[in-house]
């Protein structure tokens, strides 16, 4: 499989298959980001979902996959503070705003500033058909973000704050997707990188949620917890370990913008299962994002 992959690397198969790794990972983070606004504290889910990612991924870290070469030791403390910093910011907005407020401008911060770190670090350029559809993308998502914000009533008096949490939380999801992406292009073996990052990434967050859970007068039963941290844990290893090695078989910029066709995802799982409001401007608006991406891929 390992060889499968690095022998497609920069190819027409290889752009495919980032296609519809990129497309899953939008799925998945859709479910993943609406797993931690779901019925349980956000920070306790994201705890419980660490913990379970770090467990599931130690055992293929230290016995599976090829041990990290020296020069990844440095790069994987820097992913590990980006995350940290990224997580705390995630899960303070999701305290803030509602999830379809907050989603919407999380990834709607995250591409553009990905596609200008791309170019910097990569040398990725975009024709100027694809800037109009990131144009599009991003008028679609900032415009759902504006439409929820003006129609929604729920934690409307932390709105503002929520928002620009929201924003600084997008800046750091283009910092670590660039920097992602130049982690799993350092190592020979992409697995290696996927492993090693899981567990290294799983060991801090569970600490502060042991400690929030502890300090709760009302805390939730921890079987039904750890239950979402056992699905979260899977639901990340797919949507992260699908736009990882999406960017490292292409171009890390498109990676970043199709991933952002998770709103679409995201709305419909806030109006299905969270039970948030949905209607046909906010139809239309999702339609834009996925038509944005549409016209990033076929315009590159």
């Amino acid at each position: 499989m390992t060889e499968w992959l690095i022998s497609i690397e920069g190819t027409a198969t290889g752009h495919t298959v980032a296609l519809w790794l990129a497309i899953m990972a939008a799925f998945l983070h859709a479910v993943f980001g609406a797993l931690q606004k779901g019925r349980h504290d956000p920070w306790l889910t994201r705890g419980a979902i660490d913990f379970a990612y770090c467990v599931m991924a130690a055992p293929f870290a230290l016995f599976v996959v090829p041990w990290p070469e020296p020069h990844m030791w440095i790069i994987f403390l820097g992913a590990f503070l980006i995350h940290i910093v990224y997580k705390m910011l995630q899960a303070w907005a999701y305290t803030k705003g509602a999830y379809t407020v907050v989603y919407p401008v999380v990834r709607g911060t995250g591409p553009l500033f990905a596609v200008i770190g791309a170019y910097l670090i990569f040398e990725e350029s975009f024709t100027l058909l694809q800037w109009m559809g990131v144009a599009v993308l991003l008028a679609g998502i900032f415009g759902l973000a504006i439409y929820n914000m003006i129609f929604l009533t729920a934690e409307r008096d932390t709105l503002n704050a929520a928002l620009a949490i929201a924003v600084l939380t997008g800046l750091f999801v283009a910092l670590y997707t660039t920097y992602d992406a130049y982690g799993i292009r350092a190592t020979a073996d992409p697995f290696t990188f996927l492993a090693w990052f899981f567990m290294i990434d799983g060991l801090v967050m569970p600490f502060i949620a042991a400690r929030r859970w502890w300090t709760m007068e009302d805390a939730p039963a921890l079987g039904p917890l750890m239950g979402r941290g056992v699905i979260g844990g899977l639901v990340a290893f797919m949507s992260f370990g699908a736009i990882m090695m999406a960017t490292r078989l292409d171009k890390v910029g498109e990676a970043a913008v199709l991933r952002e066709t998770s709103t679409v995802f995201a709305a419909i799982i806030g109006w299905v299962f969270l039970k948030e409001t949905v209607g046909p401007r906010r139809v239309a608006l999702m339609a834009l994002i996925a038509a944005g991406a549409v016209i990033v891929e076929m315009g590159g």
